[in-house]
């Protein structure tokens, strides 16, 4: 393959929330544009697994897979400093890595708000403080944060997610005014209804349904959030930051 259709050769990745569904496709597609990896999950055999299928798929890519709780300071400051040891720099950090513990607010227990807070919105203050420091002494960077719809437009049964949600965005809209003038850019991107196994486990009634709520009638695929992501890195988006952008299919647009 050419150098040309490799645009991100010689860049290095971080992916986290990288074992399955929409990480497992950024992993994929970032590789396949010819970024090196650093793959982190919980459970390390679950990136481990899509380690090796990077690698039957792109073998030139270099892939580190690393479990990592993002929730925990210290495992984050693992994993940036064994991608620093690895690869001796960062260029791009995918915080994919999110959990959900639905409950109404009446029944919600305080460990269900404290879980999806701390890994879904204090586990992207950990990851972004952390390669910060990198990437401004580079004078170059670009995170990316995988937020949600939900964040935008709330959802009954998930105050806890939308909360972490809708604070991912107004992070990534500071964060994005703080690094800018030493080059590093910063965006959020806000998922609608998915492929995921959550959405597979539904009834076909129920995805139905799902499906009837969003204006392209179809509920859509990893793909499509990791080509935006893919984008995001990419030579072409150098004039964009603090910006969130839906691939929802129309989802919140009220219409």
């Amino acid at each position: 393959m050419s150098e040309s259709a490799l645009p991100l050769k010689g860049q290095v990745a971080v992916v986290t929330g990288a074992s399955r569904g929409i990480g497992r496709s950024i992993a994929m597609k970032l590789a396949s544009e010819g970024a090196d990896l650093v793959l982190s999950a919980r459970g390390v055999e679950g990136v481990e697994a899509v380690a090796a299928a990077v690698r039957e798929e792109c073998p030139d890519c270099r892939v580190l897979p690393l479990g990592c709780d993002v929730s925990d300071w210290d495992s984050v400051s693992a994993l940036v400093d064994r991608t620093l040891e690895e690869f001796d720099r960062l260029d791009f950090l995918v915080n994919n890595a999110g959990i959900t513990r639905d409950n109404l607010v009446l029944r919600m227990k305080q460990e269900e708000w404290d879980a999806v807070i701390a890994t879904n919105l204090t586990g992207v203050f950990n990851t972004c403080r952390l390669v910060a420091r990198q990437m401004l002494r580079q004078r170059s960077g670009r995170i990316i944060n995988i937020t949600s719809v939900v964040g935008l437009l709330g959802n009954a049964g998930q105050v806890n997610y939308a909360a972490s949600k809708g604070g991912i965005i107004s992070l990534s809209y500071s964060l994005a005014r703080e690094m800018a003038s030493r080059g590093v850019l910063v965006n959020a991107v806000a998922p609608g209804f998915i492929e995921t196994d959550m959405t597979a486990a539904m009834s076909d009634e129920a995805q139905e349904a799902m499906a009837d709520s969003i204006p392209l009638s179809r509920i859509g695929k990893p793909e499509e959030i990791s080509s935006v992501v893919a984008f995001l890195c990419s030579p072409g988006a150098s004039y964009i930051t603090g910006e969130v952008i839906r691939v929802d299919g129309g989802l919140a647009t009220g219409c």
